[in-house]
């Protein structure tokens, strides 16, 4: 019945910024852009969808309104991506080269040898 999932959302206040982090430091690739005139909010929001081997995040934003920050304790929804990777310490190098700061969230997080998800928080959009 059900097949994987076919995307997520994350709404930002940054745009630009965020497909910029999507697409020039991860990889991603635009694959469409949306705009709807009045949302649920009442205001315009943009969309982007951003494609990764076939795993979509769809970025959301939403113009003229004000939306709360996401919460900065552990709480209940979303939490976080886990991108697979080839090698972990390769790829934290890399996101630190671009400016990426790192802060590994709990210990099993942290990059041991064999592991092929990265789950740091990356905080260059905080």
């Amino acid at each position: 019945m059900f097949k994987r999932i076919d995307h997520v959302e994350i709404v930002t206040d940054q745009l630009d910024r965020t497909v910029e982090f999507y697409t020039e430091i991860l990889g991603f690739t635009v694959k469409a852009r949306d705009r709807i005139e009045r949302s649920g909010l009442g205001v315009p929001i943009d969309l982007v969808y951003l494609d990764l081997g076939g795993s979509v995040v769809e970025l959301i934003s939403y113009e003229g309104a004000q939306v709360d920050p996401a919460p900065q304790t552990e709480h209940l929804g979303y939490r976080m991506i886990a991108l697979e990777i080839d090698d972990m310490q390769k790829t934290a190098e890399y996101l630190r080269k671009k400016g990426v700061d790192i802060v590994w969230a709990q210990a099993s997080a942290r990059p041991t040898p064999g592991r092929r998800s990265a789950t740091p928080t990356a905080t260059t959009l905080s």
